[in-house]
């Protein structure tokens, strides 16, 4: 597993929250074109059968898949960096670190304007506290 040092962490942000970024926008997009999509399927079932625009049906398909395939390449990404996407609806994620010869998470959600807090593996989310001089002190050892 990789690990990052704070200062890492902190440079890395604005790559993995850009990459956050367009899976979430792809996500919702997703979600939204597959709303229309079963709202037409509610009303050609209520109305006992309508016409069909084939191609324009065809294209709503192939666009939803676009944007599955979008959201999932970004995540991919995000994973190959190291860094560990936790809630994808919050925008939350985790980058491992060593500190004090333990593996810990620093932790930071969407729209937190850096990282500011930490938590240890087994507590997650609940258990974040706020990020301490002992994450601003010479680097750990990596063991990457």
């Amino acid at each position: 597993m990789k690990t990052f040092t704070l200062d890492e962490a902190q440079a890395l942000l604005p790559i993995v929250e850009s990459l956050l970024n367009r899976a979430i926008e792809a996500k919702q997009a997703a979600s939204d074109l597959q709303e229309e999509m079963a709202a037409l399927v509610r009303r050609i079932f209520a109305s006992g059968g309508m016409f069909l625009d084939i191609a324009a049906a065809q294209k709503r398909k192939i666009a939803l898949e676009a944007l599955v395939q979008r959201a999932k390449d970004a995540l991919r990404e995000i994973d190959a960096i190291g860094v560990q996407v936790k809630d994808l609806d919050t925008g939350l994620l985790d980058f491992p670190c060593l500190l004090e010869g333990e593996t810990v998470l620093l932790c930071w959600k969407r729209g937190e304007p850096r990282i500011d807090f930490w938590h240890r593996v087994e507590d997650g989310f609940a258990g974040r506290q706020p990020i301490d001089e002992r994450f601003r002190r010479a680097p750990p050892e990596k063991l990457n």
